[in-house]
């Protein structure tokens, strides 16, 4: 544990926020093609693991359709009906940082740790893991309350007990799909952003063992996107969207990749073609959360500046 956290303090705290407004909106908001014949498990194609049927649903109406309408009215039954299930409640805290609503985030996050915590007598795996992801949450309830510069001590410490806690999931089953998905996506955002991670190492934790493959795909699409490896990039996101093509969020993904790719070749067809699919993420945008509208609204005209720039 020391040796991953060897940079100093700051250099690791000063991006921890960026890690929680990632890792929640891409990384640990499971975006998920979700495979039928295995109800309440995307994850396992043999020893599924339950997870409740309101909470599968509402993977698929965020993650595989992006409706976040319809996510949260299926999240709101999953709190009823499967109190016990911390997947649940990470969505939810997720659904709240994206909406800034602080009070939520915090009591989501204490949910999740919570749950999380009580779930390792029945479900070793899946209950240290979801500890994990509780810590991280509460890592990112510190940031927002406390701010960056007096938040950092105990935001640092969080992120250590969140690897204490992956660290005991992996002893239990090293090549579990959901345990690496949700590990190998914070290891991507690490990798990205701390010079002392290994990027391609965090690569092939996904595509060995993380499942399912359409959040693979994405992953990875996000971490070359990420570090500017763009041809890369957009062979994995167009992989993502073969699997989850009714996702408005994998052609804003596109997009964003096209419009960079262009602008470092100078193509102004990759310049269009990033605008198209802009606009095929905007066609549903009334099942999309309004700052995420606008953000893509804003990009849009950008991309739309770099037409033909006299």
């Amino acid at each position: 544990m020391t040796k991953r956290f060897s940079s100093p303090r700051l250099v690791v705290s000063a991006r921890l926020t960026k890690l929680a407004q990632t890792a929640f909106g891409a990384a640990i908001a499971l975006n998920l093609w979700v495979n039928p014949s295995l109800a309440g498990d995307p994850f396992r194609n043999s020893e599924p693991h339950q997870i409740g049927d309101q909470t599968e649903a509402a993977f698929q109406a965020i993650f595989q359709q992006g409706n976040y309408p319809a996510a949260k009215r299926y999240l709101q039954q999953a709190l009823s009906k499967e109190p016990n299930e911390p997947l649940a409640y990470a969505m939810n805290a997720s659904l709240a940082y994206g909406n800034k609503d602080w009070a939520k985030l915090d009591t989501y996050s204490q949910k999740t740790l919570e749950t999380g915590q009580k779930l390792i007598s029945s479900d070793p795996l899946r209950g240290n893991l979801y500890t994990a992801v509780g810590h991280f949450l509460e890592g990112a309830v510190i940031l927002t309350r406390e701010g960056t510069v007096k938040g950092v001590p105990q935001a640092f410490s969080r992120l250590r007990q969140v690897y204490e806690y992956l660290d005991k999931a992996e002893a239990i089953s090293a090549n579990d799909p959901e345990l690496n998905l949700i590990k190998g996506y914070m290891d991507l955002l690490l990798a990205v952003n701390l010079p002392f991670a290994s990027p391609d190492q965090a690569i092939g934790r996904l595509e060995q063992n993380a499942a399912p493959g359409y959040l693979v795909d994405r992953g990875i699409a996000l971490a070359y996107r990420d570090l500017k490896r763009y041809p890369q990039a957009l062979e994995y996101v167009n992989r993502a969207i073969k699997t989850t093509s009714d996702n408005p969020e994998i052609y804003y993904l596109k997009a964003q990749i096209l419009k960079k790719l262009g602008q470092k070749e100078k193509s102004q067809q990759m310049i269009e073609e990033a605008i198209t699919n802009f606009d095929k993420a905007l066609t549903k945008k009334s099942q999309l959360p309004g700052d995420l509208v606008k953000q893509i609204e804003r990009e849009r005209s950008s991309a739309v500046s770099l037409k033909n720039p006299e």
